[in-house]
């Protein structure tokens, strides 16, 4: 029975690595293999070229303004949702999924019909010297529309597992509702919160179809990095294009590295002793 029962489950974790081996891992080592088929120089030329610069550099803006955004609204959407009840709670849960729900065309279309110069807000921000669509502001609008469930949907249920006792108990000691979330709540929810900014942050880099509507797609303007990829591949410039594809895979390594760094410093801290008020450890309590 134990040899059955040994058998089964490194059959079944066989066929699960077989299976992430040749949907993920395959086609992400073949592309890091295929492009140093022409030699280093054609595709290091192709990244270090002005449009391609400035895909790069458009990306990481694009992360640094959605990223903080949709994680502060993620967190105090997650703590309404989960700590409040109110009228309309459950419209405002079911809402929140609506990016997941729909194409991200779709979700570019909709942001052009309203801020294009033709649209509802478009004319009124014209004439105010605001400019949307086709610029940097309607690719961070995008970006962030289709990235904003992720946090919210992560923190939720770390919110509802830790429960409620040590927030009362802080509260019960006088603690402001300030000091319990940044003392009690959010270390306790830290993990949740980082998984949903890693999602996030590798949303943002890989999104297409909303940012290819709002962008216009104009060549060291509104080009982030997937849209230059989707250009070189046009232009049967394939080095490149798999170039691109690296510096985007190293990108979202480096968030998820980045969070794990961090976690592991918090734990570290974390799990140092306390110090009495003369600086030294405080010893276990006499029973």
């Amino acid at each position: 029975m134990t040899g059955n029962s040994t058998a089964s489950r490194l059959a079944l974790r066989s066929a699960a690595l077989g299976y992430l081996g040749i949907l993920l891992i395959a086609p992400v080592a073949l592309i890091f293999y295929k492009v140093w088929d022409d030699g280093f120089g054609a595709p290091f030329d192709a990244i270090t070229s002005p449009a391609g610069v400035h895909a790069i550099q458009l990306s990481l803006i694009t992360v640094a303004v959605a990223v903080p955004l949709n994680t502060v609204f993620g967190v105090g959407c997650a703590l309404m949702l989960v700590r409040r009840e109110f009228p309309g709670r459950g419209l405002i849960n079911a809402v929140i999924d609506l990016p997941f729900a729909l194409s991200p065309v779709v979700i570019g279309l909709s942001l052009y019909l309203v801020y294009a110069n033709t649209g509802w807000f478009g004319e009124w921000l014209g004439e105010n010297g605001i400019r949307v669509v086709f610029s940097t502001p309607g690719i961070v609008l995008a970006c962030v529309f289709v990235s904003l469930p992720f946090v919210v949907r992560e923190t939720m249920p770390v919110l509802r597992e830790i429960g409620t006792e040590q927030e009362e108990a802080a509260a019960t000691l006088g603690a402001s509702g300030w000091q319990t979330f940044w003392r009690i709540t959010l270390p306790a929810i830290r993990w949740g919160v980082g998984y949903g900014v890693v999602l996030t942050t590798a949303r943002v880099l890989g999104e297409f179809g909303a940012v290819t509507i709002v962008s216009g797609q104009i060549a060291g303007e509104t080009q982030t990095v997937p849209l230059w990829i989707e250009q070189q591949f046009r232009e049967f410039d394939q080095p490149g294009a798999y170039m691109g594809a690296i510096v985007l895979a190293l990108l979202a390594f480096a968030a998820l590295f980045a969070m794990q760094l961090v976690g592991r410093r918090t734990d570290t801290v974390s799990a140092a002793p306390a110090l009495t008020t003369d600086g030294t450890e405080p010893k276990e309590a006499e029973r």
